[in-house]
């Protein structure tokens, strides 16, 4: 039985190639999937919009199209006053951006033809989805979903380099900023609770709260991190100096910086992070910087139906 499908474009995603590539997508997707309706994005949370909309009409599986921050827009939209609007209605991805670690996650194929077989194949499974309360960049306590990795300190910052980066039309990737942005970073004194006991208080230069193991194109931040088994891993990482950590920065790529002893791993349902430093400790979920600390975040356990594979939960 065909599902009713509605299929979410962001155009801008991948620095607008997505658009360029959507006549060939269309055809992976009539052929894979067959009958869709599809509708382009149009400015930040349109997406939200379009698949709550899609949801209540009652569209059965909604496919985004583009990177991280478009799949947690959409997956937003499955929600409505912190309640899933169909618990039986599924998420799709076709990988068309600069960041697409969650599909990494999930072992999507990073081919469109792979990524469209697991669309077309693939029986649903649920993953768990993570809600943070936190401050906005202006100043509003608000709440959002997050899929893969929320992140504050420096992934913070870096994300908002890269974004004022591609705003100036100059290089943005990832590992540009993240170099430059270290170069001149503090590291932040931060509180944390991990489901209500304290960690010891620090100086923090990277806060990820992990639900997937993979962030920042493909850097490794919580290498035994599942999406359906109800924790988070929360890595934290004190103050690497700038040398020190272009000496043990690559471990981030598979995952070995968690033996450094400046690095702690600790699981949990709930995390609460704050910080007394007169400067804004920023922060990111799913490659968007969107707000600052204070921010509690808690697991929502095996919540949202995802076309993908899951590895098995510990």
């Amino acid at each position: 039985m065909r599902l009713k499908t509605k299929v979410i474009v962001n155009p801008a995603s991948n620095r607008g190639r997505t658009r360029k590539r959507w006549s060939e997508i269309r055809e992976g997707l009539r052929h894979f999937v067959r009958e869709f309706k599809f509708e382009f994005t149009e400015e930040p949370r349109h997406a939200t919009d379009l698949a709550r909309e899609a949801i209540k009409e009652g569209t059965e599986l909604v496919i985004g199209v583009g990177g991280d921050g478009t799949m947690n827009e959409i997956a937003n939209g499955f929600y409505e006053d912190r309640r899933i609007i169909n618990p039986e209605a599924a998420l799709g991805l076709v990988p068309s951006g600069t960041g697409c670690d969650l599909m990494r996650s999930l072992s999507i194929p990073a081919g469109l033809k792979g990524a469209l077989r697991v669309l077309s194949d693939a029986p649903p499974v649920r993953m768990d989805v993570g809600r943070v309360r936190y401050r906005s960049n202006a100043g509003a306590d608000e709440e959002r979903l997050f899929l893969n990795v929320a992140d504050f300190g420096l992934g913070g910052e870096v994300v908002r380099e890269v974004a004022e980066r591609r705003l100036r039309r100059k290089a943005s990737s990832y590992v540009r900023c993240l170099v430059t942005t270290m170069a001149r970073y503090r590291s932040k004194r931060v509180r944390v609770r991990v489901d209500g006991e304290a960690l010891p208080d620090g100086e923090y230069l990277i806060g990820a709260v992990a639900n997937g193991r993979i962030f920042g194109k493909g850097m490794k931040v919580a290498p035994d991190a599942r999406l359906d088994d109800g924790l988070f891993d929360n890595v934290l990482v004190k103050g690497f100096r700038f040398l020190e950590f272009c000496r043990h920065g690559w471990k981030l790529v598979n995952g070995s910086h968690v033996t450094h002893p400046k690095v702690t791993v600790v699981r949990g349902r709930e995390v609460e992070a704050w910080s007394d430093e007169p400067e804004d400790v920023l922060l990111e979920l799913d490659g968007d910087q969107i707000g600052r600390l204070p921010a509690t975040f808690e697991i929502v356990p095996r919540n949202l139906l995802v076309k993908g594979f899951l590895q098995p939960a510990r």
